[in-house]
Order: structure tokens, then sequence, then C-alpha cells
């Protein structure tokens, strides 16, 4: 069984890359529309302040999480700034028009541990181990 190729609203991924960013505007949804012609002249000097890097093999560490995901960025590895570290991530095709922060949680599980001694009424009557 072949598998299925993306397609992004009809479009395949390489007629994606060859379009400009005004012209792949008109293919996503009216609010990530909106923010990607707003901010359309950020997009274009990130991408090229960073297609250097990628020809010289550095990795690519950007703190812009509000940046729109464009088709030209597909098979790139960025590292985006959480908060507290540089998280990687791989950009596939299903996440074109999404922001790069959606992927790079700023938030972790929260996992508890037992209650220490004097936590509750009854737990400071325990011996200690």
């Amino acid at each position: 069984m072949a598998l299925k190729e993306f397609s992004f609203k009809g479009k395949s991924v390489e007629e994606l890359k060859n379009l400009d960013l005004r012209e792949f505007a008109k293919f996503i949804t009216a609010r990530k529309r909106r923010s990607l012609l707003r901010q359309i002249e950020k997009i274009e000097k990130f991408l090229k302040k960073n297609e250097k890097k990628l020809s010289k093999n550095k990795p690519v560490r950007t703190h812009e999480r509000e940046l729109i995901i464009v088709p030209k960025m597909i098979g790139w590895q960025i590292d985006v700034y959480n908060g507290k570290e540089f998280t990687p991530i791989k950009i596939t095709e299903e996440m074109l028009s999404h922001r790069l922060g959606e992927f790079a949680l700023t938030r972790k599980k929260v996992e508890h541990s037992a209650p220490g001694i004097g936590a509750t009424r009854s737990s400071s009557f325990l011996s200690v181990k």
C-alpha cells in the first residue's frame, strides 16, 4: 500500500515551497492570515538569516515563539526557547500555519511525590525512616 502524499488545501509541499508568503497567506484561515501578513517582514528576515546557518550546518536557535510556520521551513531543525531552555523542534508538513511556540511547551506536567513529615496531622505521628 502506497503512502498518501501530503497536501495542504490541495497543494503539494513542492508547490507550497515555490509560493510567495503573500500567496501562501491565501490558503490559511483569516486569523492566521492577518498575523502572517502583519509580520511578513519579520518572517522573511528570519528565513534569510537562518538559511545561511542551515547551509553551514549550525543549529537555528530562536526566542521568536510567535512566528508562523511557512512552507520554506519544512525540514528545518529549530531550537525554540520555552523560558528556561531551548526545545528542539523538527518542522513537518502538518505544522504549517501554526506558531513555533505551540511546539515548545512552557509548562511541565506536575509530578507529586509522597507527602513529607508534618504535611498532614496524621503524618506527624509516623516514625522517621
